[in-house]
């Protein structure tokens, strides 16, 4: 499905007809009485579902000039339709330099409307994968290129592109796995410092005596083993964009260092004998609730503010199951360069409702990957659900898959390269509707067995220690603390079981 048409025009019977045909063409039409309205459109919460602009050019105000003054000094690279009822040559070439894309004359025949239309949203398809594709090799992304169709993305959305206007610091909450880097790419890509350096820093995967050195740097012979002079990501990333991953990890004595920087923009190296100034945009990340780390001492209060002047949250898959149909295609989309011969045309109906109905606890990377085995999998054409065997281990018996049950959903084709196909969003797109959303939501326990009759508590139990387990890939602190309990009572229970609670493995809680 195509984006809509923005419609700008002071003479209310033109907006009408105008309306009218761009609604029988099968677009939806957004509709605003002038300039200023116009660009406050392009500029609002709904301007990423704008594909086309029909402008009058004639208009008191702001006229149809001044409105592509302004969308050209903003960036705004939406296609221009400009329409006026005076069709000299002069108004026509002031126009086309400007940046609009095509013009009618009024009033207009409904199949030159059309067809103006419909190369406007081929042009602009072709020209935004390009421009997608080039933002990508150049570590540039903003936020037209986040995948997804869900209104529970919208917030987020709106308050990255806002937060891009400015430098304050930033916190994006949310499980592992949501896309919170991705999220802080289109932040600094859609800023002033998108050509500067975006320098990511997973803290947690630093060991505790080296996160020092490697945020602020050291100095030669500082310690033992620091053989050469080491800058520190805070200087890496001077005059960009400073990405703090997991930050929640960060040990005590390091987040002193980092409020000092964050306060004062200077870092002290190890070693070394002065502070460097830098300048840097901080965006933090942490899948962990801060200010409960805050509550029980393992995050500094004063930090905690400063870091959380701007927060957002993204949502976990299971609150976005809209985005499933366009990411996995989007994931075929990345498979299908590696093997050429082995192309895959799309998923079932079936495969498509199983993977809506399960919760994902490992997000759009448990997704990317489980699509990604399946692809290796599969020895037809089309993904089925033979090719997502533990998800639907898990999905089987909590909702109907077969054709004529509760959930229904069209299948995913993916189309073979040379067709006209708009590009919707950073992906290949189909004319494709979304799925319906499965109502209620699924779990991946079941309540009741083979009898209709309540399962036994330490069934269900043992269960779901199995499964976040597995899911978790035997982190047993990790595995603790998602089931809400300690990790002492978490061994005791694994012994109750008969579990080896030394290993923990998956394969040794086989029923």
């Amino acid at each position: 499905m195509t984006g809509s048409i923005l419609i700008v025009d002071d003479d209310p019977v033109q907006r009408r007809l105008l309306e009218a045909a761009v609604t029988k063409f099968g677009h939806s039409a957004i509709i605003t009485d002038g300039g200023e309205a116009g660009l406050d459109a392009l500029d609002g919460p709904n301007a990423r579902d704008v594909s086309v602009v029909i402008l009058d050019l004639v208009m008191p105000g702001l006229d149809g000039i001044g409105v592509l003054k302004a969308m050209r000094e903003r960036g705004i690279q939406v296609p221009v339709i400009v329409q006026t009822a005076q069709g000299g040559i002069e108004t026509v070439v002031s126009a086309m330099r400007h940046g609009a894309f095509d013009f009618v004359v009024k009033p207009a025949s409904p199949d030159r409307l059309q067809a103006s239309i419909g190369n406007a949203l081929k042009v602009e398809a072709v020209e935004g994968e390009v421009k997608r594709t080039s933002r990508r090799r150049g570590g540039h992304l903003t936020f037209k290129d986040m995948i997804t169709h869900s209104p529970a993305m919208d917030r987020v959305i709106r308050l990255g592109q806002k937060a891009a206007a400015s430098n304050i610091p930033i916190l994006i909450e949310g499980e592992s796995g949501v896309g919170k880097e991705l999220v802080a790419r289109a932040i600094q890509g859609s800023g002033d410092r998108r050509s500067r350096p975006f320098v990511t820093v997973n803290c947690g995967a630093i060991p505790d005596n080296l996160v020092e050195s490697i945020l602020f740097g050291h100095e030669k012979g500082s310690f033992t083993g620091a053989t050469e002079k080491h800058t520190g990501k805070f200087v890496e990333a001077h005059s960009g964009t400073l990405f703090l991953d997991e930050i929640g990890d960060l040990p005590l004595d390091v987040q002193v260092k980092l409020l000092r920087a964050v306060q004062d923009g200077e870092v002290d190296p190890v070693g070394g004998r002065s502070t460097i100034r830098v300048d840097i945009r901080l965006i933090s990340a942490t899948h962990r609730n801060l200010l409960q780390q805050v509550k029980d001492g393992k995050f500094r209060e004063d930090l905690f503010y400063r870091l959380n002047v701007y927060p957002i949250f993204v949502p976990p898959l299971r609150d976005r199951r809209d985005d499933i149909p366009y990411l996995v295609e989007h994931f075929l989309e990345k498979v299908a360069p590696t093997d050429p011969r082995h192309r895959l045309h799309g998923i079932s109906a079936a495969a498509l409702a199983m993977l809506q109905a399960y919760d994902w606890p490992g997000n759009i990377r448990q997704l990317e990957n489980a699509v990604f085995r399946a692809s290796v999998l599969c020895e037809g054409d089309v993904l089925t659900e033979e090719e997502f065997p533990q998800i639907r281990a898990q999905v089987e018996g909590t909702v109907n898959l077969d054709a004529d049950g509760a959930l229904h959903a069209s299948p995913l084709v993916i189309e073979p390269p040379g067709e006209d196909v708009p590009a919707d969003n950073g992906i290949a797109a189909t004319e494709l509707d979304p799925p319906a959303r499965p109502q209620p939501r699924f779990g991946t326990l079941r309540a009741l067995d083979e009898r209709g009759n309540v399962r036994a508590l330490a069934d269900v139990e043992l269960e779901m220690i199995k499964l976040a387990i597995d899911h978790y890939n035997g982190q047993m602190s990790e595995v603790a603390r998602r089931l809400g309990i300690g990790r002492s009572t978490l061994y005791r229970k694994l012994k109750e079981y008969g579990i080896d609670p030394e290993t923990g493995r998956i394969d040794r809680l086989a029923s």
